[in-house]
Parts: C-alpha cells; structure tokens; sequence
C-alpha cells in the first residue's frame, strides 16, 4: 500500500461519523471493496505504526509488520464477531505480528532465570521527558525485556497471557518485566538527573 496524505480521510470524517459507519465499512470491506479498505487502512494505519514501533526499533521494519498485519487483518475480516472494538482486534493482530517479525529475525530472546519478585519496584519512576525520549529508552532495553514490558505495561496483557504468547513461563515473564523496570528506572533517573544538572 502505498503512503498518502491523510487530508482527504479528515474531510471525511466531517461528513461521517467513524463509530457510526465503521460496521458498514467493515462490511463492503468483508466483499472486498478496495474503497472501504482503504479508508479502513488510513484510519488504523497512524495508531498501529506506533503499536509496531513500540516492538520493533527499526521503522521501515516496523512498516513492514504493519502491512503485514493489514493484510492478515483483510484476509480474516470475516472472523471478527463485533463483540469488542475493531481497533482493539486490530490491534491484537499487530501486536502478534510484531513479534512473529522479531521471532523470524532472531532478534529476541529470553533468559530463563527466574528470580524472587518484590513489590517494591512497582512503577517507572515519574519523568517529564518527552514522549520520543521514553521511546528511545524503551528501544534500548534487551528485546525480551521491551517485549514483556511493552506487552504488560502499555497493551495490558496479563503475565500467563503473556507466557501463552510468547511461549515462555510466567515466572520468566515476571522476571523479564522486573529486570526491564529496574534499567528503565536507572535510564530515566540518570536522564533526569543530567535535565537538572545534577549527577
């Protein structure tokens, strides 16, 4: 597919609402009308680039599991009941993608040492760095450690989900999330740290 302008998909959402037709485009887009897709595309495409982004550092890389997931989202339209939002199914489909992309380049991995959890290293410390900041902390974590983060901290994903996905176990999956918090929490206090000139 190629990238357009997104003026022409503001202008029609002037004219029609999106929660109200998107069913009826779903449906014209189910007997493969191209139209219908490709409103569906330009719609989903901005917010789904970012949930690939967020595995995948690479962006031309993280494009491609984008289109890669549109095409299996086009090709299983069938099998979405409406029972949750589009978006969110989407969604999943990206996410699954993403990793599936990872996988078959070998960049991911996961140590199976598991640790003792405590709580008391429960949230990333509070920050006011800009978005693209975080996203380049992010990036620069281990891959399996950004997996679990990413799938625990931003889709919500719980940790025997995340275990099923990934196919590892849940205490791995903790111990991945632990270990990923502890160097974001020392990524961010240092950047902090440097923002107010102290060390």
């Amino acid at each position: 597919m190629k990238k357009k302008s997104y003026r022409h998909i503001k202008s029609f959402l002037k004219v029609i609402p999106l929660h109200k037709n998107e069913s009826a485009l779903i449906k014209k887009a189910i007997n493969n009308n191209r139209e219908a897709q490709h409103v569906l595309f330009e719609l989903h495409a901005p917010k789904m680039l970012s949930v690939c982004r967020y595995y995948i550092k690479d962006l031309q890389q993280a494009e491609e599991a984008m289109l890669n997931g549109f095409f299996k989202v086009f090709s299983n339209l069938k099998s979405f009941k409406s029972e949750g939002s589009f978006e969110g199914w989407i969604r999943r489909i990206m996410v699954r993608e993403s990793i599936s992309f990872l996988r078959q380049q070998k960049q991911v991995e996961f140590l199976s040492e598991e640790i003792e959890i405590n709580n008391q290293l429960t949230d990333v410390i509070h920050t006011n760095l800009e978005v693209a900041e975080i996203q380049q902390i992010i990036d620069d974590l281990p891959e399996g450690y950004k997996m679990v983060f990413v799938l625990y901290a931003i889709e919500g994903y719980k940790h025997h989900e995340i275990a099923n996905l990934l196919q590892i176990t849940e205490g791995t999956s903790k111990s991945q999330l632990f270990k990923a918090r502890k160097m974001l929490q020392q990524k961010i206090k240092k950047l902090n740290n440097l923002s107010y000139g102290t060390k």
